[in-house]
């Protein structure tokens, strides 16, 4: 497993452990601009077998091929960490694209039941929202908050991805970053709520994308997943550990989730929820709430709605 978007040695991008064939030994495998975003990539020649070669500032030597960004193949040595996570994109175009916030974590851990919820909360506290929803094949988690009236049937916008979950959060992005602009342009809401397709722990959203990231984990999954880390765990803006109304039926300790939470992300927070119950979700969304305020001074979005 790999460290993600503001990789361990500080580059931006993500990572994933593979081998390739045989008894060949794993390795860390990290896509992005390592070369970071203000000093550009220098070309370093092209292989016969289309792979171009590239330099970065600090001398490494990176590669591109099959339409990814320039990337290397060095060893990842940590699951990563909060206070060196790439921040927020500080950016003066929430009239073009309205605050976005990514939720993400693997499958069945709740995220959907968590869209419900928060889209509910917030309705009831009048904040004007939108949600964007992805899945592989279907558009079910879509129609699930539109079946329940999560909010009204425009405001919601299911993806088909068609591949990997992470690859429309981290590599291409472009459409959910198509949605949540029509989104903008249609409704002018104050933020959009955005959920991966499930995904594993090495699931991270770009910046490019996501102004504040959630990943959700649950007491299902064993108490071990805090401590494995991997950039969901470790670098999200907020970690949520949810369904621990199960601990005792799966036996998960909360007390060494909590522990290794906060031995894996430092000072980043962490919230124990039920979500269907309702548990926690108040907590998460004042945590939102902070960081659209911080972000654009919890001023609405200043597009005349059509």
């Amino acid at each position: 497993m790999g460290c993600g978007e503001k990789d361990c040695d500080g580059t931006d991008g993500h990572g994933h452990g593979h081998s390739h064939g045989g008894d060949a030994q794993a390795h860390g495998h990290s896509h992005g601009d390592a070369g970071g975003d203000a000093t550009p990539l220098i070309q370093d020649g092209e292989g016969k077998d289309g792979i171009v070669y590239y330099r970065a500032p600090d001398g490494r030597v990176l590669h591109s091929h099959d339409g990814l960004k320039p990337h290397s193949h060095d060893p990842i040595p940590s699951p990563g960490h909060f206070e060196r996570r790439r921040p927020r994109k500080e950016r003066g175009d929430y009239d073009e694209r309205a605050f976005t916030v990514g939720i993400g974590g693997p499958v069945g851990t709740g995220k959907t039941a968590l869209m419900l919820q928060l889209c509910r909360h917030f309705t009831k506290e009048s904040r004007d929202i939108c949600a964007v929803t992805n899945d592989i094949f279907t558009r079910e988690d879509g129609e699930f908050l539109t079946r329940h009236e999560a909010l009204e049937a425009g405001r919601i916008r299911a993806v088909e991805t068609g591949g990997c979950p992470h690859a429309a959060i981290r590599e291409d992005i472009s459409c959910n970053l198509t949605e949540v602009e029509n989104l903008t342009r249609e409704y002018s809401p104050e933020f959009v709520l955005l959920e991966s397709g499930g995904d594993n722990l090495a699931a991270n959203f770009s910046r490019e994308l996501a102004d504040y990231i959630i990943y959700v984990i649950d007491v299902c999954g064993g108490d071990k997943i805090p401590r494995k880390g991997g950039p969901g765990v470790t670098q999200a803006d907020l970690l949520v550990i949810n369904k621990t109304e199960l601990a005792d039926a799966v036996g998960a300790s909360l007390e060494v989730m909590a522990r290794d939470s906060k031995k894996q992300r430092d000072t980043g927070p962490f919230v124990m929820a039920q979500v269907k119950r309702g548990v926690g979700v108040g907590e998460i969304a004042e945590h939102i709430l902070a960081a659209w305020t911080e972000a654009t001074g919890g001023e609405r979005n200043k597009r005349a709605k059509t």
